[in-house]
Parts: C-alpha cells; sequence; structure tokens
C-alpha cells in the first residue's frame, strides 16, 4: 500500500475549502486507499493554523470543526515520531520538519501544496508532489 504525508497547507485546504482536491484526497484517506501517515507536529500547526483569527473571519471554520479535525488525525492516521534531522531544504523551518516526518517513516510520498518543496522532486525517496498528482497516482492503483 502506497503512503504519504499529506503537508498542513493540504489539511488546512481540505477544511476550508471541502469541495476542493484537498478534501477528495482526505476522503481518499479516510477510506484507507493509502497509507496515511501524519506527526503531531504536523497535528499540531493544523490546529494552530485553523485557530488563526485571519482563517477564522475568513472561512466558517468553528472550535468544534477544528477539534473534529484534530481527533480525526490523532485516531485515523499514523503518527508517526520524528527521528529524521532534516536542516535547510525547504524555505522555511517548519516546512523542514513535515520533510522529516515523511522521511522519518519512510513515505513514498509528500503531499503539498507548497510549490517550493514541488520543485525538489523527491528528497531521500520520498517523491514530493502536489494534491492533484497524487489523487492521479492513486487512481492508477489497481
Amino acid at each position: 500500500m502506497i503512503s504519504a504525508v499529506l503537508d498542513t497547507n493540504t489539511i488546512v485546504s481540505a477544511t476550508i475549502v471541502p469541495h476542493g482536491l484537498p478534501a477528495q484526497l482526505l476522503q481518499t484517506g479516510r477510506s484507507q486507499r493509502f497509507r496515511w501517515i501524519t506527526s503531531m507536529v504536523i497535528i499540531d500547526e493544523v490546529t494552530r493554523t485553523l485557530h488563526r483569527p485571519r482563517i477564522q473571519r475568513k472561512y466558517p471554520v468553528s472550535s468544534a470543526d477544528v477539534d473534529r479535525m484534530r481527533e480525526l488525525l490523532e485516531r485515523e492516521t499514523f503518527v508517526s515520531r520524528i527521528s529524521a534531522q532534516v536542516q535547510g531544504v525547504a524555505t522555511h523551518p517548519e516546512d523542514d520538519l513535515i520533510v522529516a516526518t515523511a522521511v522519518s517513516a519512510q513515505a513514498d510520498y509528500l503531499v503539498t501544496g507548497d510549490l517550493q518543496l514541488q520543485r525538489l522532486g523527491s528528497y531521500q525517496a520520498v517523491t514530493i508532489v502536489s494534491p492533484r498528482r497524487f489523487l492521479e497516482v492513486l487512481a492508477a492503483q489497481p
């Protein structure tokens, strides 16, 4: 089974735009079409991001929605410990932690909307793709 780490921006996008590609990806992950891997770093960042006043003002995301997303991530994904050290690979240190999650868990894919991460193509055997590309990969699976 293919394994993948969904970047924070993919999870947040799925939460605030419930009919987009990231939301389709979350549903695919929940239906266990791939092994969905996360880490406490990602879970905490998703929670912080969804609680930001700017997000709360612009999108209909309640505290209960944020709690449900956190619970989903904690209960329905494989929560990996970060054991790999990744520094200076991404343009932001928090993104290095996302890459470290994928490397630590030996994920096949890192799925992100971050174009700078996508430009890397891969890092230590982890293929970095957009949500659209990952859905295509899954659709090609038997």
